[in-house]
């Protein structure tokens, strides 16, 4: 067979052959190109991170956390050397059959894993994600000996350690976990390895004093991912140690007092707002949160009837009952509504003009014939029934606000509640109802709307010993600096409670001395044995309303329906130093109940004056 040649087709063939390889190599060329480009312009700074980060990482040194003292530098909180188990994602080849494995050799669990995978999002590439925290000696030696993990790490920190377990918790708080609000609210930069913030109490309401300022350290790794060098680019500043004002004796003194209880004991500084106690009970261990608090303890807290979490002392709400009367009096003195030698006879009942329901005393039998101090010495009802029904619900209120009834202290820890003090406007408010002239009668003995805190009775009792100096309270008393100078916070913060005459704050008192003192005072069996001199008032504030004929019978009711027991007072009474408020939840009389708490934590107090 001839073979025939086309010349001109095969020539034809090979140009488009060579176009279209010409195409691909210029297609596969710009491809290149823009590749190089994205690589080289576009992403430089990502890639250039990445790559560094085969060999260098930057990583934060979280700072030591400042500890936390009393005010004789006893220790509430302090630090202690445990190991953390790390992963850095871009280290491992599968995280999921790393997390597995971890899994089986016991060193993490399933909440473990949800925690990694929730905190992924706010870590860097290429820096240690904690996996587990606080490992025991023998999940450390597991894993170093099994160490089979390209990017898992063991790396030691500081974790936080109440000494004194569930004492002062309430003052000072707790640390816990970052959540994803904590993450929002501190810096991002200065906490990026922080894994524990301040919760409740002191710990947050000072965490950016307690957390310090991060360091910054690069890290130096061969191919296998293992650590060849370390290099400090700046070092950590330690967090701040605070001096609280807290004296661990009394707190633990009070907290004994009122174990098993329901209750409140604060305890101020006369002359400067100083806490020296505060005290609610029940109580609970901070450290059960420090690393994530176990599913017993959790539904422990949640579900007690009791409510340990709540801080009584700044959150609890009761009627102050009769523990105002002192604040009412001096009131209507300077209303010039009463003398001190205003009499009235009690015939164990008040009643308002045409109406038939009778304002019990809580002497049904009556005081007698009694004056301004018998009055409150005695606690007659009948005697500020009268009173508070002649200054009138506005200006019993009016008078009631120098003391801050009714508004915030400004203590320096989070949560506290201002109770309330009622007017006919904050009814009108409130209610929408008309106010009545018979509830004015009840605020005059503290009881209706009317309610406080124990540290609000606390403070308002310490502005009555020191004649109207009315200190805003606080827990912080210096904080000690890197260089190891211990540096006085800022000075008190008070008002002067305006008065027309200073005589009318000493009649005031006396009838608090007599309250302790005189034969028929409430809390006469107080001053045996005392030395030191003492001024109180007992209160008893009710649950519930009683009819005008029903009695109150504690034992035919129900444990948390009977009345509150409640005592404040001051001492010396010539020098005051220090008042006290304390409360027990359903206890019943504050004379029998309140009262002796209080004696026995003043007597702490005392003690440790003699002896310094």
């Amino acid at each position: 067979m001839k073979n025939i040649s086309n010349t001109a087709l095969e020539n034809k063939i090979f140009s488009s052959r060579m176009m279209l390889a010409f195409i691909f190599v210029v297609f596969f060329t710009l491809i290149l190109i823009l590749r190089l480009f994205n690589l080289q312009i576009t992403h430089y700074d990502y890639y250039t991170e990445e790559a560094l980060g085969n060999q260098m990482q930057t990583l934060p040194i979280t700072p030591s956390r400042g500890k936390i003292f009393d005010r004789n530098g006893k220790i509430l909180a302090t630090n202690k050397l445990a190991y953390k188990l790390t992963l850095i994602p871009e280290k491992t080849k599968d995280i999921t059959k790393t997390l597995l494995t971890l899994t089986k050799l016991g060193l993490i669990n399933d909440n473990d894993i949800d925690d990694f995978h929730k905190n992924r999002k706010r870590y860097k590439k290429f820096h240690n994600i904690p996996l587990k925290h606080n490992l025991s000696e023998t999940q450390v030696a597991k894993f170093l000996v099994s160490n089979q993990f390209i990017g898992v790490e063991i790396e030691p920190y500081f974790h936080r350690i109440y000494p004194h377990n569930d004492s002062s918790v309430h003052a000072i708080g707790y640390v816990s976990r970052m959540n994803k609000r904590d993450k929002e609210i501190y810096d991002k930069k200065n906490y990026l390895g922080t894994s524990f913030v301040g919760k409740t109490g002191i710990e947050k309401q000072y965490e950016t004093l307690l957390h310090g300022i991060n360091g910054v350290k690069q890290i130096e790794r061969n191919v296998t991912g293992r650590v060849i060098d370390t290099q400090i680019i700046q070092d950590p500043k330690a967090g701040q140690d605070l001096y609280l004002s807290i004296d661990l004796d009394m707190q633990q003194k009070a907290e004994s007092l009122l174990q098993g209880k329901r209750g409140s004991i604060v305890v101020i500084d006369v002359k400067n707002g100083e806490v020296l106690t505060l005290v609610s009970t029940p109580i609970y261990n901070p450290n059960w949160f420090v690393h994530g608090i176990s599913h017993q303890n959790f539904n422990q807290l949640q579900t007690s009837k009791d409510i340990p979490q709540l801080n009584r002392a700044i959150q609890g709400l009761y009627p102050p009952g009769s523990t105002i009367k002192p604040m009412v009096a001096l009131a209507g003195l300077e209303e010039g509504v009463i003398t001190k030698h205003s009499k009235v006879f009690c015939p164990g009942y008040y009643k308002l003009p045409n109406v038939k329901r009778k304002f019990n005393d809580w002497k049904r039998t009556g005081h007698g014939l009694v004056d301004m101090k018998d009055s409150i010495a005695q606690s007659c009802d009948v005697f500020f029934y009268r009173l508070a029904d002649k200054m009138g619900i506005d200006s019993l209120h009016d008078n009631l606000t120098f003391f801050n009834f009714g508004s915030k202290t400004g203590i320096d820890i989070p949560g506290e509640r201002g109770g309330i003090l009622p007017s006919k406007t904050w009814k009108k408010i409130n209610k929408n109802e008309p106010w009545y002239r018979g509830e004015t009668l009840i605020v005059g003995i503290g009881q209706g709307f009317m309610t406080s805190s124990p540290l609000q009775l606390a403070v308002a009792t310490a502005a009555l010993a020191n004649k109207g100096r009315l200190f805003q309270p606080k827990l912080l008393k210096n904080i000690r600096l890197p260089n190891q100078v211990i540096k006085e916070v800022a000075k008190e913060i008070h008002v002067q409670i305006p008065i027309k005459n200073i005589q009318n704050w000493e009649d005031v008192i006396e009838g608090m001395r007599q309250t302790i003192y005189a034969p028929k005072g409430t809390a006469r069996r107080l001053n045996k044995g005392l030395t030191y001199t003492l001024a109180g008032k007992t209160g008893t504030s009710q649950v519930f309303g009683l009819d005008a004929e029903e009695q109150y019978i504690a034992a035919n009711l129900d444990e948390r329906l009977r009345d509150h027991a409640l005592f404040t007072g001051f001492a010396p009474v010539n020098n005051p130093q220090i008042a006290i408020a304390v409360i027990v939840e359903n206890a019943g009389s504050g004379s029998s109940k309140a009262a002796p708490l209080a004696r026995e934590v003043l007597d702490v107090y005392f003690k440790k004056q003699t002896i310094h």
